[in-house]
């Protein structure tokens, strides 16, 4: 298997963690295969769309998700380390407004999937980072949608000890209690 699949507090967002073949000239390893994802987590996971950002240390980005058109992702770092969150924005889900988190980095090459459903974002904590998004819709800026990165009802811990640099539409995010949330997802 070329995947070893870790649970996190969230039930169905997963962490991949893939099989690295390595030696003296360096690793290799596949970052993808449908049959392979598949077998692993039992996910279809048909991707449509595939996204790269490169941001500095302190950036975050989030918390992003779709109301309409909303997106399944698999997402890694291919240069530098983030702090990667899911929220669980389903209202008629047991783990509603639970958020959970992984460090995702070039070194543990851990990918991680946010299913549909889910408001998503990162903070950079290396001096860079390169990421990676595979997504199971096409990016519609209509829809999108942004939960507020510290709203204190979600309680988000992010191993941060500094003032993130945030984009306008990041600073201006909803709190839980008035964004717009999935109720048949």
């Amino acid at each position: 298997m070329p995947y070893t699949v870790l649970s996190t507090s969230l039930p169905e967002v997963l962490v991949l963690d893939p099989k690295i073949f390595g030696d003296s000239r360096g690793f290799f390893f596949e970052s993808f295969n449908q049959r392979d994802f598949t077998q692993a987590t039992g996910l279809d996971g048909h991707f449509v769309q595939d996204n790269h950002s490169r941001s500095s240390k302190g950036v975050l980005r989030g918390l992003h998700y779709q109301i309409q058109h909303p997106q399944g992702k698999l997402v890694r770092v291919t240069h530098g380390e983030v702090f990667d969150v899911a929220v669980d924005l389903r209202r008629n889900s047991p783990t509603f407004g639970k958020w959970d988190g992984v460090i995702l980095s070039a070194e543990n090459k851990h990918q991680l999937w946010i299913p549909p459903g889910f408001a998503h974002g990162f903070v950079v904590t290396s001096d860079s980072a390169e990421f990676l998004y595979k997504t199971t819709d096409y990016w519609h800026p209509e829809h999108e949608r942004c939960l507020l990165w510290n709203d204190p009802e979600v309680g988000i811990q992010w191993p941060i000890d500094f003032e993130p640099i945030l984009a306008t539409k990041d600073a201006n995010g909803k709190r839980l209690q008035d964004a717009e949330i999935f109720v048949n997802i």
